[in-house]
């Protein structure tokens, strides 16, 4: 060693640093690697990511690897170091040598390169599996004389060393990757996803029309109402019945009137003469009934293998709940993409500042989306049936107030044994202190 150059000792060191930097940044990027984005690349054929993957099959055996390397080139460099200090500095040049080389592993073989190799994982960690996967054949005894050793040591303190991390994401894990991924994905794509994954979480009652709103045609009725019904109809498809929604006959397509209907211009002479009802029972499908609670990403898929566009959401007792069509379900994804010519007055209407004025029948999640709200979505489905639930009774008259968390309501119009129209509006709320139960305040004005 006295023989050899101080300078050629330098370079020695250098290289030694650069070796400790290389196995650092690599064990860094190794274990940073994106695995979903890794199988992205490898499925595409990126030869950096095939070789990267390969390695992470084995994780016990690549760490080996990499801390057998890094511990023997940073015991090479602290001998070297401590070598060359002693020459020139004689009996000091241990500390000398102690502190410096700390110093300068810390930064150029520690700190720096692991910094970096977490910030560009894929930079690093692609190249060095080229370097890799040679060393791990040539250490390869080694490697696996160590791997058995600390093994053992693991299983005497409960572990398995064969356990692998599942990599499986679960809904609200995917959920979040999606909210995430702002950067790659738009945000109307981005909602989309995000409404997919949701589907699992909303049931046919959520979006399902409720049975007093349901458009249909009562068989029983006299030919005239019937053909009005008919002509004033904005939708295709009509549930048919006799006297009430329970005693279903089935859905008339209303493109296949001409089986039933004569000319037009006949129709408006004669009217009750001109619809032939028994071929209107006829020409109906067979009704598709669905039942209640069934899961809409459940649903849609039974759409799609009935063939079926619409169906009836029935009770355990069979009873008529709603009606549910295949748009629903997809406005749930896409947003709304028709228009219901039935809608002619909005559910809710701003009214002042920060109060709205909002229809009784308005559902719940309606309601949420729209104003960005959280009410409870677990029971009732409408804004009614909600304000019912939490005053336990029906309210005599107009008037009544009800404070539900940081929402106020304030019944305004009762209609048909129903609460129709309420104002409404979000106030300050404390969670901790100033209320305990749901329903705050009910005051009779």
């Amino acid at each position: 060693m006295d023989a050899i150059p101080i300078s050629w000792l330098s370079m020695a060191l250098i290289f030694l640093i650069l070796c400790s930097a290389f196995f650092s940044s690599s064990e860094t990027s190794m274990m940073a690697l994106n695995r979903y984005r890794l199988k992205h690349l490898k499925q595409k054929g990126h030869r950096g990511a095939r070789k990267a993957s390969r390695l992470l099959n084995r994780p016990d055996r690549l760490i080996g690897l990499i801390l057998i390397g890094n511990n023997l080139v940073n015991i090479a460099a602290a001998s070297l170091a401590t070598a060359m200090a002693v020459r020139l500095y004689g009996d000091a040049g241990y500390i000398i040598a102690t502190i410096s080389l700390t110093l300068v592993i810390l930064i150029f073989a520690e700190i720096t390169p692991k910094t970096f190799a977490a910030l560009y994982p894929e930079k690093i960690a692609f190249p060095a599996s080229y370097l890799l996967q040679p060393l791990q054949a040539l250490f390869r005894p080694i490697v696996i004389v160590t791997n058995f050793i600390t093994n053992a040591i693991i299983r005497w303190l409960g572990g398995n060393p064969q356990h692998n991390q599942n990599d499986d994401l679960s809904f609200e894990e995917l959920r979040v990757v999606v909210q995430e991924s702002s950067a790659t994905i738009p945000k109307k794509r981005r909602g989309m996803l995000v409404n997919i994954l949701d589907l699992e979480k909303i049931v046919v009652n959520d979006i399902m029309i409720p049975r007093n709103e349901i458009y249909g045609l009562d068989v029983n009725q006299d030919a005239g109402t019937l053909l009005e019904q008919i002509r004033s109809s904005e939708y295709t498809r009509l549930p048919i019945f006799r006297d009430e929604l329970d005693d279903l006959v089935g859905i008339l397509h209303l493109r296949q009137s001409a089986r039933y209907l004569m000319a037009q211009n006949d129709i408006e002479k004669n009217t009750d003469a001109r619809l032939d009802k028994r071929a209107m029972i006829e020409s109906a499908n067979e009704p598709y009934f669905i039942p209640e609670g069934t899961p809409l990403h459940t649903q849609l898929f039974n759409f799609q293998r009935e063939k079926r566009r619409i169906g009836i959401v029935v009770d355990e007792y069979g009873v008529v709940l709603g009606l549910v069509t295949i748009d629903d379900i997809l406005e749930e994804i896409v947003g709304d993409y028709t228009t219901n010519f039935t809608e002619q007055v909005a559910d809710i209407i701003p009214h002042g500042d920060d109060e709205f004025l909002i229809m009784g029948s308005a559902t719940l999640r309606d309601i949420n989306k729209q104003l960005d709200w959280q009410l409870p979505t677990q029971g009732a489905k409408t804004l009614n049936g909600l304000l019912l639930e939490q005053l336990e009774s029906f309210p005599d008259t107009s008037g009544v107030s009800l404070s539900l968390k940081e929402y106020h309501f304030e019944v305004l119009a009762i209609q048909d044994n129903m609460i129709s129209r309420v104002k409404s509006k979000r106030i300050a709320w404390n969670n901790e202190s100033e209320f305990d139960d749901d329903v705050n305040q009910i005051d009779d004005d």
